[in-house]
């Protein structure tokens, strides 16, 4: 049996081809090495259509140096393709549908409120949904701040923390509205207070030219004042099944209204700002059992859904009582959270975990799919 090869798929962040995460993949690729997996790197940039070859970006573990080679199509790939408003992300959709028919570990899911919605569908998800509403006038937005007195404002296909608006209602009886956020450019809109014709005028603004949704807040301001949240990762394993890899805290940064670590957050463990935010260790442990059951479902779930997964990390709010909402999901997740927080172990397994999972594929020459069904 031929040494099976993984191909990384990804996009060029800008025209000088630099890549977000190439220091992940050498670390990919050295440890592909080290079980028999051959991996390399590309953008569809990179494929020669005509020929089906690829000027792939290869690491030579030994020499330690990056270089470029023209291989043949990989027996997987491994996508790692986040939206980009670009013709690079045209490319990228005109290569998935060309080469549709070859062994993809992962697949894309949908925005953010198709997801929102497919969870809606169950039992079993609706009671760890956030309220949430597709906006499409101030009614939308009324309605929400009615039941809620903080409502969130964010792009259906937003990421690391962009575009996104805090609203919180002061005080009974005032018209009053407190307002801050964080631009797409990630930058920090300090808090100011609005009247509600004001807020109107600047939300239907901040949702030109996108699609929004509006979402009730969950209680998750610490006593620092900071705001956090945390991140689970659950990923398949060597045997083709769903297992939580770890979980880690995010503390935003001061002023900051998302704990995302890119706008400037910090990461820690997450047994440890659970029990300083719960009370007691017990509930920590009780309510990080409850949150591994919801991933490895929810993960299932949206792969019967939506089509082959390997990997999916979701940010998961916690309120006082231990009450776990699912804010978003992400199929391309980022792994610096664990190292981060010093929790080089899972660090390590979390890059491990993929690898490990193509070699089974491979092996077992399968098109990846779950079998485990969620009742309703």
């Amino acid at each position: 049996m031929p040494e099976p090869v993984l191909g990384i798929l990804t996009l060029y962040l800008n025209e000088a081809r630099q890549l977000e995460e190439k220091s992940v993949y050498r670390r990919m690729i050295i440890e592909g090495s080290r079980i028999g997996l051959d991996v390399f790197v590309f953008t569809p940039a990179d494929v020669h259509a005509s020929k089906d070859q690829i000027n792939a970006l290869v690491y030579d573990v030994k020499s330690g140096t990056w270089s470029r080679k023209w291989r043949s199509l990989p027996h997987m790939i491994y996508d790692r393709c986040r939206i980009q408003r670009s013709e690079r992300f045209q490319q990228l959709l005109r290569f998935r549908a060309r080469y549709n028919h070859l062994t993809f570990l992962n697949r894309p899911l949908r925005n953010k409120w198709t997801v929102h919605q497919t969870f809606s569908q169950r039992s079993r998800f609706r009671q760890h949904m956030p309220e949430t509403l597709l906006y499409q006038s101030s009614a939308d937005l009324h309605r929400m701040l009615k039941s809620s007195p903080v409502v969130y404002v964010k792009p259906i296909n937003g990421t690391g923390g962009r575009g996104i608006l805090r609203i919180e209602r002061q005080g009974q009886g005032k018209s009053l509205y407190d307002i801050q956020g964080r631009r797409q450019s990630r930058q920090i809109i300090a808090p100011r207070k609005v009247s509600l014709s004001r807020l109107d005028s600047i939300v239907r603004q901040w949702c030109l030219g996108g699609r929004f949704l509006v979402q009730q807040g969950i209680p998750l301001r610490l006593p620092s004042g900071r705001y956090h949240d945390y991140r689970m990762l659950v990923q398949k394993n060597g045997q083709g099944v769903w297992e939580l890899t770890g979980m880690a805290g995010r503390v935003g940064a001061a002023r900051s209204v998302t704990s995302n670590l890119h706008g400037g957050g910090h990461a820690i463990r997450a047994e440890i700002l659970l029990k300083q935010w719960l009370g007691s260790e017990e509930k920590a442990g009780k309510t990080m059992k409850t949150a591994e059951k919801l991933g490895l479902d929810a993960a299932a779930f949206l792969e019967e859904s939506f089509g082959a997964l390997c990997e999916l990390a979701l940010d998961l709010a916690i309120d006082r009582e231990g009450h776990i909402y699912v804010l978003e999901v992400n199929p391309k997740p980022a792994r610096e959270v664990f190292a981060r927080s010093g929790d080089s172990g899972t660090y390590r397994k979390a890059l491990m975990r993929p690898l490990e999972y193509a070699m089974w594929v491979y092996k077992n020459k399968n098109t990846p799919s779950s079998v485990k069904k969620v009742e309703e």
